[in-house]
């Protein structure tokens, strides 16, 4: 018997929450329930988080969370509580399946059957962000060799455990070589750990074009925080709909299961939503526990009732579908189902003796770094960066100078062009006039020499070389 911990959300929440826990317990699952209240009640009780402390406790005891849809209200500094709960529990493995249910549920991709493993907790979703002049804002991008070694250990084991055939990495390190271009390097690293598993590597914006237009190319694909939200979305979409789809969220130490579309408040009440999705995060959620004999039970009957044509209104269709049911009429269609398999559609059938492993990350031993200059980063309101040059020039010391400006990335000085539009925000970069290295003193002696001269220096980014390799991006055209 496991104890899991229960949240039943707001808008239709509850009412799948229950068809869903009505099938699973039919299907035999071991499980006891602590429930607990998170979502826009415990928002507009004062609490801007969403939950309550006593429910962190409960779920860390549990270390696992089965949660409906929730209502983030707008305004007032309410933090979504699914980013804050994957960061606070590491939950750094999003899961997602995207299967063509055809010809039972409309689809251009009838064979569509792909799993995408989206990276949880850094990338752009770390939300570090400031406004520095009155142009521009900048959202800090955080890649780390620890997430990106989990994420993609992950999605190996996962095709490893599941008898998955291909691994794909979706980047774009073509533009980001840092930061994209470490989690493509780990990608590489760890694939010929797997020589039985297929790997290969798009860049996103033709991946995901690919992708959408066929999705059969593809089997598991792994992929950074922000592209692999949008991606597992449309994903979902193209299967069939985005009602169909369950999410598993893993940690090492807890994991969090729910559907991935929102608590669509307007069908509240109505017995008229579809409660598959939270359903397919519940069968995750049972092969996660170990129970995966009563998973293969809930997602055959699932399969069935799709089968049968027995539909929500979400996916029901004149001619194809065979009865429109509500969505406690479903759920006890499915149950009526258990035991059973369908005939057309692709029978589930798990390895009663294959557990996905999860390796811990081994730090590696720290790199030789070297201080190589400094970017100090400038509000100045005009627009010419010759009469910039002209002034930060002044607070060249002996043995440092500037050497290049940039406006949003591209180079405007030395050897700018006229046409390049420029806007209050500028980097400028200082290094050793002798090619070598400079110290935190010189920094500083820059700093004070900025002051000095009334330049506003809003950031400053230390330029660093790792066992000799620059840790930086040169200027766009330098």
């Amino acid at each position: 018997m496991t104890r899991i911990t229960v949240a039943k959300g707001d808008g239709i929440g509850p009412e799948i929450m229950d068809a869903t826990l009505d099938i699973i317990k039919a299907a035999g699952a071991k499980i006891e329930i602590d429930e607990i209240e998170v979502g826009e009640k415990v928002y507009l009780g004062g609490n801007t988080s969403g939950i309550a402390k006593e429910s962190w406790d409960v779920i860390r005891r549990n270390k696992v969370f089965l949660k409906a849809p929730i209502t983030t209200p707008q305004g007032g500094g309410y933090k979504s509580l699914n980013v804050t709960t994957r960061k606070f529990l590491g939950l750094y493995a999003n899961i997602r399946p995207c299967m063509s249910l055809h010809p039972f549920v409309e689809t251009k991709h009838p064979v569509m059957d792909i799993v995408i493993v989206r990276e949880n907790e850094e990338d752009l979703y770390a939300g570090i962000e400031h406004q520095q002049t009155d142009e521009v804002v900048q959202c800090l991008k955080l890649i780390s060799r620890p997430g990106c070694e989990k994420i993609v250990r992950y999605a190996f084991e996962y095709a490893r455990t599941y008898g998955r055939k291909k691994v794909t990495c979706f980047t774009k390190d073509n533009i980001m070589k840092q930061t994209d271009g470490l989690f493509h390097q780990v990608f590489d690293e760890i694939a010929v750990e797997y020589p039985e598993i297929q790997n290969e590597h798009w860049i996103i914006d033709i991946g995901a074009a690919k992708m959408a237009d066929t999705p059969e190319a593809f089997d598991v694909i792994v992929m950074p925080n922000l592209y692999g939200d949008v991606l597992s979305d449309v994903a979902a979409q193209i299967a069939g709909s985005v009602g169909l789809a369950g999410s598993a969220n893993i940690g090492e130490e807890c994991a969090m299961f729910e559907a991935i579309h929102g608590s669509a408040p307007r069908r509240a009440g109505q017995n008229m939503a579809n409660p598959s999705g939270l359903l397919q995060g519940a069968i995750q959620m049972l092969a996660h526990i170990g129970q995966t004999d009563v998973a293969e039970k809930v997602q055959n009957a699932w399969l069935k009732t799709i089968e049968d044509g027995i539909h929500t209104y979400d996916i029901y269709k004149e001619g194809t579908s065979k009865q429109k049911v509500g969505t406690r009429e479903f759920a006890q269609a499915v149950i009526s189902n258990l035991g059973n398999k369908p005939s057309l559609l692709k029978a589930v059938s798990y390895d009663k003796n294959s557990t996905l492993n999860l390796v811990k990350y081994q730090p590696k031993a720290p790199k030789n770094k070297e201080l190589q200059g400094v970017d100090l980063f400038v509000h100045w309101n005009k627009r010419n960066p010759e009469e910039l040059a002209s002034i930060v020039e002044k607070i060249n010391t002996e043995g440092v100078g500037l050497s290049m400006i940039t406006n949003r990335g591209i180079k405007v000085y030395p050897d700018g062009f006229p046409e390049t539009f420029c806007t209050d925000h500028w980097r400028c970069r200082f290094k050793a006039k002798d090619g070598g290295l400079i110290t935190k003193k010189d920094i500083i002696q820059l700093l004070q020499r900025a002051h000095e001269h009334q330049i506003d220096v809003i950031k400053t980014e230390n330029l660093y070389a790792f066992d000799g390799k620059a840790g930086y991006s040169l200027g766009q055209g330098q």
